[in-house]
């Protein structure tokens, strides 16, 4: 583990239906033999003192890559915010960072440059960008927004840009490393990245 992610917990976010991958759960999903989350694992668990995976369904599954799984304490399938607030919940760390399950090429500097742009702006919330297209799913929040958070999920809100957009947030550009954010939603885009 660098020390950029000492006092960080990677959540990696596995709590969707997977509808686009045809009903499959999406981070169970075969890349090139192995389950695309064990990919995103592998890349950030490296980065961080812990990880947990948020999953809502499939836990034996998740749970034998040798992490803690935990579901959504919001009901219904609420969306990568319900994911972000059941690790927070369960973080014990001063900072936690989110990638997505289907996102297996993620950089493997992203804590190092995402926590140098938190601290350096005293934002609350640092998520990553390439060109002009945020990639709210990666970000790097404190763990004392998970009360801002409760009160925007019981209010109803889902959007996660809505959400960031009340704290005090920096984006950091990744434009360098665009590829690295590819994510695969559906069966004809894993079998192009098996391809490749």
């Amino acid at each position: 583990m660098k020390t950029s992610g000492q006092d960080v917990t990677g959540v990696v976010l596995a709590g969707g239906l997977g509808r686009r991958m045809g009903g499959v759960d999406k981070g169970l999903a075969e890349l090139d033999g192995r389950p695309m989350v064990a990919w995103v694992v592998e890349r950030l668990h490296p980065q961080v003192e812990h990880l947990i995976i948020n999953a809502n369904q499939n836990g034996d599954r998740y749970g034998a890559l040798g992490h803690p799984v935990v579901p959504d304490r919001v009901e219904g399938f609420a969306g990568p915010l319900a994911g972000l607030h059941a690790g927070l919940t369960a973080a014990t760390t001063a900072l936690v960072v989110t990638a997505p399950c289907d996102s297996p090429f993620l950089p493997e500097d992203l804590v190092e440059r995402l926590r140098t742009a938190l601290d350096t702006s005293d934002a609350q919330l640092a998520v990553a960008r390439t060109f002009d297209q945020p990639h709210p799913v990666f970000s790097l929040v404190r763990r004392d927004v998970a009360e801002h958070l409760a009160a925007f999920l019981a209010g109803g809100g889902r959007k996660i840009d809505r959400w960031y957009g009340e704290l005090r947030t920096v984006e950091v550009d990744f434009s360098d490393q665009a590829a690295a954010f590819s994510n695969i939603n559906t069966p004809e885009e894993l079998a192009q990245h098996t391809r490749r």
